[in-house]
């Protein structure tokens, strides 16, 4: 039996993507275990992962400069790992990776294909084709470390929906009703579908009786556009601020579809299992950031010669108007999402 460190410190969309490949190896090598070490605040992402999956979470903050890394080092050798898979390959990470090899531990590190990032970026004769997915990328660090992995996964709660817990009192219970799952937001304005749009979106979805609509988010700001929409239908609720992580994933996991941006909202998500639709910007489904399991029909975009210009949607467009994200018609999103929920309705049992 060998322990093996999976080191990603960052943002919660990358450490989403990482659930599939963290699940995928606990299932195939129950004889080894896997520690996920990453922020404390992502914990939930883990909670219902086989047995020989553990979670070491950390803050930052805590962990400053040489002398904070070494002293994270110290830390992580108690858990005598036999690899380190360092799925991140950043400062921190590259600090200790090297203090690991100097200790005879085998470490391999993630190749983030950078240059055909900026290759598919770049303003002139892009190479617009699809580059190996986040997860891939993952998986081959376990693959390097000699593990032969393919990728299974489904849903955080395996079969099952998630609980609702201290959202259960606005939510309510589902019965007949359709829930829609919106998440409107995303950390950059290039990723960020216009509020106004959204809002006609919102507003047509609400027409149909028997629904209710979930906005997901973070946020002051966020927190004060989603309770105005609230404000102004009934059918809306956001959740913003209203609950835990763990209840706002149990929700997603009983919405009939998700419609979120190009953001950690549209992992978490990916990972409860149920189908998302994305709406991309200034970023691109090719640069390998694409939710899990879903297929190209579920990406709402539009073609510019422009796009992408971006792999994380910070920077300024170039053209100054965000015509990727302004020339996606609000009744284009609402048609996938109806034709979508029709095409459940058919395939229930009568």
């Amino acid at each position: 039996m060998a322990t093996i460190l999976a080191l990603r410190l960052s943002a919660l969309g990358d450490v989403a993507m990482t659930v599939p490949v963290i699940y995928s190896f606990a299932h195939t090598y129950p004889g080894h275990d896997i520690t996920i070490v990453t922020r404390e605040q992502w914990s939930a992402l883990f909670e219902g992962m086989p047995s020989n999956v553990h979670f070491y979470g950390v803050d930052l903050n805590d962990y400053r400069g040489i002398r904070g890394l070494s002293r994270l080092y110290d830390e992580l050798k108690r858990e005598h790992p036999g690899a380190v898979a360092d799925f991140h390959d950043v400062l921190r990470t590259k600090y200790l990776d090297a203090r690991f090899r100097m200790a005879g531990v085998k470490v391999s590190v993630i190749t983030k294909g950078r240059i055909e990032k900026k290759e598919l970026t770049r303003a002139e004769h892009k190479r617009l084709k699809p580059l190996k997915t986040s997860p891939e990328r993952y998986a081959d660090v376990l693959r390097r470390l000699g593990f032969q992995l393919e990728l299974e996964f489904h849903s955080i709660f395996g079969d099952d929906e998630g609980d609702v817990g201290t959202l259960a009192n606005i939510v309510g219970a589902k019965n007949e009703n359709e829930w829609i799952g919106i998440a409107p937001f995303a950390k950059h304005e290039g990723k960020i579908y216009p509020p106004e749009m959204m809002e006609r979106v919102i507003a047509q979805l609400c027409k149909r009786p028997g629904r209710r609509i979930f906005i997901f988010g973070g946020g002051s700001e966020e927190r004060k556009t989603a309770e105005e929409w609230q404000a102004r239908y009934p059918s809306v609720f956001s959740l913003i601020g209203k609950g835990r992580m763990v209840d706002e994933l149990g929700v997603m996991s009983r919405t009939d579809v998700m419609l979120t941006m190009d953001s950690g909202n549209m992992h978490l998500a990916a990972i409860t299992g149920v189908k998302v639709f994305s709406i991309w910007g200034a970023t691109h489904p090719y640069a390998g950031f694409a939710a899990w399991g879903q297929t190209p029909d579920s990406f709402i975009q539009t073609d510019l010669p422009c796009r992408p210009c971006s792999v994380f949607g910070n920077r300024k467009c170039r053209r100054g108007d965000y015509a990727c994200l302004r020339k996606i018609d609000p009744n284009v999103v609402v048609e996938k999402i109806q034709m979508y929920l029709e095409s459940i309705k058919l395939k229930r049992p009568q």
